[in-house]
């Protein structure tokens, strides 16, 4: 089979979005933040979040010189809130360790607080231009359809980066734009629900095309329904903590219409566990 490498670059110089992390000079601590921001979010929820957290915390250590109630706070209503303690902590981490300055060796990345194989890899590339391979999830759905033939890929894995290795040219600068590339060719093309296979530049090579697209078992975890979950319990103690900040609720004050008074104080239990709040005297508080 061909490579993927050609036609992904010249599909994705014409038809790469316009994001703020891809602009030249964003910076290895815009591109750092855009990466936890990203995890499991939507790219139009994070683009307002991302601006307003540079504007107020350009560096590391001006992130690090905030408490991280600050941060949590900052963090309004993007979602999964303990991203951004790893972030707070990360930023400690990075003018402690490295003099301010994100690290570029991808072993000094995954040593930072919540930085696991594809962010530290990203930085790498995205920031500092190295050559590496960056998979995510659009990543693997488009090496399972073209390569495996497989409407879904399987779990993830460390076989994925040698996978992705083998599709990178050694140039450089072409290898980073591969990696960009199939990536948003996941994310706007080749979807897992609705893969538009017509205007698709790997059409003409992939395995899954023509094989007349097989159904193949979909391992993906399902995120459990929002409405009337703990996830929505803990976000509203959250929002309760977030806006009476930095002055703690007394914890008889803390949501006290919820309909499943168990549930509250489960959710309240698990932001002390998960050190996103502070019980004392009898109060809850961010952590302080």
């Amino acid at each position: 089979m061909p490579g993927i490498a050609a036609p992904l670059i010249a599909w994705y110089r014409g038809n790469a979005r316009d994001l703020p992390w891809r602009r030249p000079g964003f910076g290895a601590w815009g591109t750092l933040v855009s990466e936890f921001m990203l995890q499991q979010t939507p790219v139009a929820r994070v683009i307002p979040h991302l601006e307003a957290w540079l504007g107020r915390w350009p560096t590391p250590a001006d992130l690090a010189a905030a408490g991280p109630a600050e941060a949590v706070t900052q963090w309004a209503n993007l979602g999964y809130p303990r991203r951004a303690l790893w972030l707070h902590r990360a930023a400690v981490e990075i003018r402690d360790r490295h003099g301010g300055i994100v690290p570029r060796d991808v072993h000094a990345l995954l040593a930072l607080t919540g930085i696991g194989d594809y962010t530290a890899r990203a930085v790498a590339v995205f920031a500092y231009g190295d050559r590496h391979p960056v998979v995510d999830t659009n990543t693997r759905r488009v090496l399972a359809r073209v390569v495996d033939g497989a409407a879904q890929p399987g779990p993830p894995g460390k076989a994925d980066l040698a996978r992705m290795a083998a599709e990178l040219p050694a140039d450089i600068d072409e290898a980073a734009i591969v990696n960009a590339a199939a990536m948003e060719l996941g994310a706007i093309v080749c979807t897992a629900r609705a893969p538009r296979c017509d205007v698709c530049p790997l059409a003409a090579q992939c395995a899954w095309r023509a094989a007349g697209y097989p159904a193949s078992e979909d391992r993906r975890r399902r995120q459990a329904k929002y409405e009337g979950s703990d996830r929505q319990a803990r976000g509203a103690v959250l929002k309760v903590l977030r806006d009476a900040a930095p002055a703690g609720v007394r914890l008889d004050d803390v949501v006290p219409d919820w309909p499943d008074a168990g549930q509250r104080d489960r959710a309240i239990d698990s932001l002390i566990a998960d050190g996103l709040a502070e019980a004392d005297g009898g109060a809850l508080f961010l952590p302080r």
